[in-house]
């Protein structure tokens, strides 16, 4: 991300500096993780099709806040989860078209939480097709990152 994009960030109250925290990062990871196991172990169906997309979506953006911890940054307050995901698309993913679809997972969210709109089985299914695709890879890549950050500070 550009330094002037994080300046205007930090002005505007979306972030602010942290020491970088490899506990806090494999935390997040590991919880984006565990909630997407469980969310795609419940059947899919019309009850169950808002609890399943929050909790991808929730994952989704933990990885987001993995990735600003890793640069020394905290997302935070309103507009967060925006600032959350926009860090994923600097990925270099296969599927990195796919980050078109984030505008409309918020929406479709924002909606779900303040609104009581039922999310659409078929909007479900979206969201765990883009962990699939995007989200296991995009983990992955911290993953490495968080193992290869403590053997270069075992190595110093």
């Amino acid at each position: 991300m550009r330094k002037e994009d994080i300046n205007v960030m930090l002005k505007a109250g979306l972030l602010r500096i942290r020491q970088v925290d490899k506990e806090k990062i494999k935390s997040l990871i590991d919880s984006a993780e565990i909630n997407v196991k469980v969310a795609k172990n419940v059947p899919l169906d019309d009850k169950s099709a808002t609890l399943i997309f929050r909790e991808i979506y929730e994952s989704i953006r933990q990885l987001g806040e993995a990735k600003w911890w890793f640069e020394g940054y905290e997302p935070q307050g309103i507009g967060s989860h925006g600032v959350s995901l926009d860090i994923l698309k600097e990925f270099n993913i296969k599927e990195k078209i796919k980050f078109n679809h984030f505008e409309r997972f918020k929406k479709i969210r924002h909606d779900a939480n303040y609104q009581g709109i039922r999310v659409l089985i078929s909007q479900a299914e979206e969201i765990i097709d883009f962990w699939n695709t995007c989200g296991i890879e995009i983990m992955e890549i911290l993953k490495k990152h968080v193992f290869l950050t403590a053997v270069w500070l075992m190595l110093r």
